[in-house]
């Protein structure tokens, strides 16, 4: 039995990881840290909790981590999140870190794209970003884990095969990714942009432009691939809770046919419990559609290639508060601890939502 914390555990993301590792066999929680909700029953902040804990949030105090728990969960706001990594780390805590902080591999490229020179670039090289799908072998025996972005994730899972199979001929300069994102992407603090009454019915455009997911991309297909790759991705606030849709446009000449798509998706993900390949020929979801993943770890992938313009379509569904972030955390943990990858987490999705 492991016994985990869980920092900035009263955010969206923060319920969600208490919500998995209370139920999960191999797991002890025992705290969950919150600057604002210290003493407080957590159920008073997740109240879909209540009966399921009687745990109360406490402040962060790294020393008396070090000493009560095994690994900690870093939930915290970017740029918090490598202010207290570090203490742990140094500590010889495991920790799997949800923010920004350590998921770029080249200290070099924070002032790019957060705007800051990264303050420990000696621990970021040993962090591992970890996509269980694509590099469970490094993430296995790993200490220090970082969680890769819920859009980037979502668009990484259905890219990656088709940019390492070389015999695609995917044009590695003009990725563009179409991501559609719920409001829970924003987090659990108001602002006018997602209050209610500005949030409801629109499909609004947020960042058209260099996102700062796309850097993230960028370096995982890259590393697979063996060569540059250049992703411009677009990201919109749409009207439902949680989920994203990630619809990716590759250029291919001469295009693809399916069955060569196909094998490319089956030879990355076969033996992959979380992936699930989703293009039928019937039915109102015949391809990935969030609505059908809400509540779950799972990630749909499926495509559709356009001959007559040499585009490839790839689209890709998560839910984006469990694989986009705290159940890709757990498998993470999982394979960290050398369990079975999908324990706690085999729950089917929620439908209708």
């Amino acid at each position: 039995m492991v016994r985990v914390a869980v920092l900035g555990a009263s955010g969206y993301i923060g319920g969600e990881l208490l919500r998995l590792l209370l139920q999960h066999p191999e797991a002890e929680l025992v705290a969950a840290t919150s600057r604002t909700h210290a003493g407080e029953y957590v159920f008073r902040v997740h109240p879909n909790l209540r009966g399921t804990t009687e745990l109360k949030f406490s402040s962060f105090d790294g020393g008396g981590l070090a000493g009560s728990a095994d690994l900690a969960f870093a939930a915290l706001p970017h740029g918090e999140s490598v202010k207290a990594v570090p203490q742990l780390a140094d500590a010889g805590l495991k920790v799997i870190d949800l923010s920004a902080d350590f998921r770029l591999s080249d200290s070099r490229m924070y002032p790019v794209w957060y705007g800051y020179d990264h303050p420990r670039p000696d621990l970021l090289e040993k962090f591992v970003l970890s996509i269980p799908e694509i590099n469970r072998d490094k993430v296995k025996g790993a200490s220090l884990v970082s969680s890769p972005g819920c859009t980037a994730i979502t668009a990484i899972l259905a890219l990656a095969p088709l940019l390492k199979d070389k015999s695609l001929g995917v044009d590695r300069d003009h990725i563009v990714v179409d991501a559609k994102v719920g409001s829970s992407g924003a987090g659990g603090k108001p602002s006018l942009s997602t209050h209610f009454s500005e949030r409801f019915n629109v499909v609004r455009p947020y960042k058209p432009a260099g996102h700062r997911h796309s850097a993230e991309i960028e370096q995982v297909l890259a590393s697979l691939s063996g060569e540059r790759v250049a992703v411009s991705m677009s990201a919109h606030a749409v009207n439902m809770v949680r989920g994203i849709l990630s619809t990716s446009h590759l250029f291919v000449s001469p295009p693809p046919k399916p069955i060569d798509v196909w094998k490319a998706y089956r030879a990355m993900y076969s033996g992959s419990y979380f992936v699930r390949m989703v293009r039928d020929k019937q039915g109102p979801f015949r391809l990935p559609d969030p609505k059908l993943v809400i509540g779950s770890n799972f990630c749909d992938v499926g495509f559709e290639i356009e001959e007559r313009t040499g585009r490839l379509v790839a689209l890709s569904a998560t839910d984006n508060l469990v694989k986009g972030a705290a159940g890709n955390a757990v498998q993470s943990m999982n394979l960290m601890l050398g369990l079975d990858e999908k324990t706690g987490l085999t729950m089917a999705p929620l439908h209708p939502v």
